[in-house]
């Protein structure tokens, strides 16, 4: 089966190189679609392919990703970010998929970020080039999943570089509104998000309690929609109000290590540190997770620094120390951990 990269970039010559030198091991065919860079990004894409092709921008990311899968002639079609990472190991993994695809959609790994900041959740990633796959939404573009669609093992991982003016998705969602566009409930979720990343805690609050009280939307964004209607109390300084919003999630949903680290985050904002201890321990031998969007340092890097600090706080010096040293054997080289070090000499 022949393979076909396609990718959508604009003033990526930091990182464009650095995933091409990965995708050229496994892509038969690569499609680079360039939204109007002003730097050398086209002259590094020509390096790699002569199928580099300009697409003006229109604020529509979908649109752009569309016009990329247009070009493919591969039997499947792989799409990555400029700034996306494929291992040797992955590498090998894809190219061993190629002689023996036959589904539809072959969801894989996307890892963002690193160490105990890292956030996993699936993508679909490969797709049968039969014209029945497209992209959807002007922003936080998605393809639905239809026909055969099998997970993989396979993993990329989504690299640094400089992020986006802070500013440029909610501008965008605000062009598209004042154009009468609809939001759909997907859509409605991250517009809502972006109001929360760019501090406007009580608009988000109101959209948020519409996104909970309709559920309308998949499963994770209405889960994740509960878990920052919960921050946004916090930033406001309403302790109480941010537990109740997570307290009630444990009547609907099974715990995450995240919701129960934040829950006990509120617990200590508020002097209870008996109870957030509790939390804390559960988060931290919780066998299965809910969250379907993984944030790893809740699973360990979280739990363990706040029972050191909890355990010490309380003049339980034994079991601060037994945290501390189970924090130091996972991240040895983390400031935090290290200035740790001082109180159990």
């Amino acid at each position: 089966m022949k393979l076909s990269l396609c990718m959508i970039v604009k003033n990526e010559q930091e990182v464009l190189a650095r995933c091409l030198d990965c995708a050229v091991k496994f892509a038969d065919e690569i499609i680079i679609v360039d939204t109007g860079s002003t730097d050398q990004t086209k002259s590094i894409a020509h390096k790699y392919t002569d199928k580099v092709y300009d697409f003006e921008w229109c604020d529509d990311f979908s649109k752009a990703r569309n016009f990329s899968f247009s070009k493919a002639g591969g039997d499947y079609i792989i799409w990555l970010d400029a700034d996306d990472i494929v291992t040797t190991e992955n590498i090998s993994k894809i190219n061993q998929l190629k002689s023996k695809m036959q589904a539809d959609i072959y969801m894989c790994t996307y890892i963002c970020g690193q160490g105990k900041n890292a956030m996993t959740f699936y993508r679909e990633r490969i797709l049968k080039n039969d014209g029945s796959h497209f992209w959807q939404g002007f922003i936080h573009e998605a393809i639905w999943l239809k026909g055969k669609v099998e997970y993989t093992d396979i993993a990329i991982t989504h690299g640094h570089k400089s992020t986006p003016h802070p500013r440029r998705n909610i501008n965008i969602f605000r062009k598209h509104i004042r154009q009468g566009e609809a939001l759909d409930a997907r859509l409605r979720y991250y517009y809502v998000k972006e109001l929360y990343y760019n501090a406007y805690y009580k608009k988000c609050i109101h959209e948020l309690k519409r996104i909970i009280a309709s559920q309308q939307g998949s499963r994770p964004n209405i889960y994740d929609a509960y878990l920052t209607l919960g921050r946004c109390y916090r930033y406001l300084g309403e302790h109480k109000k941010a537990y109740k919003v997570w307290a009630d999630m444990l009547a609907i949903y099974k715990p995450s290590a995240e919701l129960l680290c934040e829950m006990a985050n509120e617990l200590v904002a508020l002097g209870n540190d008996f109870s957030a201890i509790e939390l804390y321990e559960r988060a931290l031998y919780l066998d299965h997770d809910e969250a379907e969007f993984l944030r790893v340092e809740f699973k360990d890097y979280v739990p363990l620094m706040q029972l050191v600090m909890l355990y010490y706080k309380i003049g339980d010096m034994a079991k601060a120390k037994e945290y501390h040293v189970r924090t130091k054997k996972l991240f040895p080289t983390d400031p935090a951990v290290q200035y740790n070090e001082q109180f159990f000499v």
